[in-house]
């Protein structure tokens, strides 16, 4: 496949999967959404159900990595060559941004209700209105943040997680070329999503993917919120340096045992 089609491929299928796995976040989030307060199943189900959306768009184009972690992977395996990285990196984060924009305008008056509820940001006299150094109340729908806040825990547990997602789509999700997901692939790694968001998804939520952390949570810096607080750069390198790790063992790891 050539440099565009795995960019083009890339940005679309990550900006589909950020747009379904945000907006299952947004739709449990806002006060003013049907979905409201649905739960966790609801979340680990539609992120589950984002990837398989963006894993049959792109795996035709692209091979539908959609994930630097799995890119990462698949080129310590030998299935993705070296010199293709950088274009998959670059088509992922650019998706995730999109996605992430797109989310935004799906749920414009959403965000504009609830950032300006009393309830929510303590106007009108209250105390509960982030500061502008901490998390603001809508940062969850674009980003990761951990239950308890343990630097080494939490980078165990995206790089446990994470090694879960790669190693399952290497021995059981390749197409025929062994660089990206086939059809079947597709249908399995949504399933491990699932899984892993049910089984191993509470310590941190499972970003399992740096651009779905990083991309995202650039957007969320950026975009005019009002009384949205900070982008929690303080953590934010958790889930991009977790994930990496995570998907490089995995590759190496595939290599000694079912290579």
């Amino acid at each position: 496949m050539s440099s565009s089609d795995i960019f083009i491929g890339e940005t679309i299928g990550t900006a589909l999967l950020i747009l379904l796995g945000g907006g299952v976040c947004a739709a449990v989030t806002f006060k003013r959404s049907k979905a409201y307060e649905a739960g966790w199943v609801a979340i680990a189900f539609g992120w589950g159900f984002a990837v398989l959306t963006g894993a049959y768009l792109a795996g035709g184009v692209s091979g539908a990595h959609l994930n630097p972690a799995v890119t990462l992977g698949l080129a310590v395996e030998g299935g993705t060559e070296w010199s293709d990285v950088p274009v998959y990196l670059a088509g992922e984060l650019l998706g995730a941004m999109i996605g992430a924009v797109l989310v935004w305008i799906t749920y414009y008056g959403q965000f504009q209700a609830h950032l300006t509820d009393p309830e929510i940001v303590g106007q009108a006299g209250g105390d509960k209105k982030p500061a502008s150094d901490e998390p603001g109340p809508v940062l969850g729908i674009f980003s990761t943040a951990p239950e308890i806040r343990n630097a080494a825990q939490n980078m165990a547990t995206e790089i446990i997680a994470t090694f879960v997602l790669v190693i399952a789509i290497l021995t059981q999700g390749l197409n025929d070329d062994g660089n990206g997901l086939g059809p079947l692939g597709a249908l399995i790694t949504a399933l491990v999503v699932v899984g892993i968001g049910l089984s191993l998804g509470g310590p941190t939520g499972y970003a399992i993917n740096p651009v779905r952390d990083l991309g995202p949570r650039i957007v969320h810096s950026l975009l005019p919120l009002p009384n949205k607080g900070s982008s929690d750069w303080t953590y934010a390198w958790v889930p991009v340096a977790g994930p990496l790790i995570g998907g490089a063992i995995a590759g190496g790891v595939y290599n000694i045992a079912f290579a």
